[in-house]
């Protein structure tokens, strides 16, 4: 049985698809192809490498599940109420550590690489990020979730979060009390100085209430990172940060060079500096109408290539999953040297 998320494919498009029907009409240019293909390209090589990674993250939370505090009935309404509340709130503290802590956001930096805002940015996803997530929820083991109820509830959270990558929607008024939603999230793929760090929340909003991390939208965001990534190789997007900090620490001194890694992002340098939308230079990549034919051609074919084997993976060896995994890996791989290439 495919996962929720692979289930969820086709929608995600169609959404993505109304999105821009939208915004045309109101007269918005919400997307630029370059950086619309790099995020279904992080999202894409995410969860290809899933594939071969799902096995051990399991096991190792069924193995830690054996000694459970607590025993649920998966039939009964109670574990789904609390694995409701226990995965937003473990989300909030990983989410929270993964902007605070710079190993953690050399995983998450990817999320927030675009300098746009729209449906496809939410599938900008890291590949290490499970990895890093995981010892999070090994505690929800431990206390007796079981790994179905688990499984069912961080994907419907997950999918959930799809839908708040959007400017097309304002404030939700009562709404906003309690859940995440589009207006909060804005301000968390900010750059503005005072939405720095905030919204850390999934699907509910009270965490960041209760912790002091809530911000509400009141100027225009500015979308991306404080040091632009100035790249659009999705590749180089999953481990570049990870390169710059081995960088820094290999230029201080002592335990500086360790400490970089557990220091938050912005450890040692100055404050960052007030923006404007008005004053923001998106990097782009200027591209012929053959080339964005051909990459839109070689998008398709990744996206059912990547389709297939998430709908398929059950069934196949690993010599066969590694072989349509390789199909669009190679794509992906080959158009982010391509526009590397062409913004040199």
């Amino acid at each position: 049985m495919p996962s929720p998320i692979a289930l969820a494919i086709p929608f995600f498009f169609l959404l993505m698809g109304v999105e821009w029907l939208v915004a045309r009409r109101r007269g918005l240019s919400l997307y630029r192809f370059s950086d619309a293909l790099v995020d279904l390209s992080c999202g894409m090589t995410q969860q290809i490498i899933l594939v071969f990674w799902a096995g051990a993250l399991v096991a190792g939370y069924q193995w830690l599940y054996q000694f459970r505090l607590l025993n649920f009935d998966p039939a009964s309404a109670v574990p789904w109420a609390i694995a409701f509340f226990a995965i937003d709130f473990t989300y909030y503290w990983w989410h929270r550590f993964s902007h605070e802590v710079n190993f953690m956001w050399a995983v998450h930096v990817v999320h927030h690489q675009s300098e746009d805002y729209n449906l496809a940015v939410a599938l900008r996803q890291a590949i290490f990020s499970v990895w890093t997530i995981w010892p999070f929820h090994l505690a929800l083991a431990v206390f007796g979730l079981p790994p179905l109820v688990v499984f069912v509830v961080e994907s419907l959270s997950t999918l959930y979060q799809f839908w708040i990558h959007t400017e097309l929607i304002g404030d939700l008024g009562l709404f906003e009390r309690v859940f995440n939603t589009p207006a909060q999230h804005r301000v968390h793929h900010a750059v503005n100085p005072q939405y720095l760090d905030k919204n850390y929340g999934a699907t509910l909003c009270v965490w960041d209430r209760l912790f002091g991390t809530y911000e509400p939208q009141v100027e225009q965001p500015v979308y991306g990172l404080v040091h632009p990534q100035r790249s659009f190789n999705p590749l180089w997007a999953q481990v570049s940060h990870f390169v710059t900090t081995a960088q820094r620490a290999r230029g201080l001194k002592g335990w500086d060079r360790l400490r970089v890694w557990f220091k938050p992002p912005g450890w040692g340098s100055p404050p960052p500096k007030a923006v404007t939308r008005a004053g923001q230079h998106k990097f782009d990549v200027p591209l012929s109408s053959r080339e964005v034919a051909g990459l839109a051609v070689g998008l398709g074919v990744a996206v059912c290539g990547t389709t297939a084997l998430l709908w398929l993976e059950d069934g196949m060896n690993l010599p066969a999953k590694a072989g349509m995994a390789a199909i669009p890996l190679l794509l992906i791989g080959g158009w982010g040297a391509l526009l590397d290439r062409r913004a040199a």
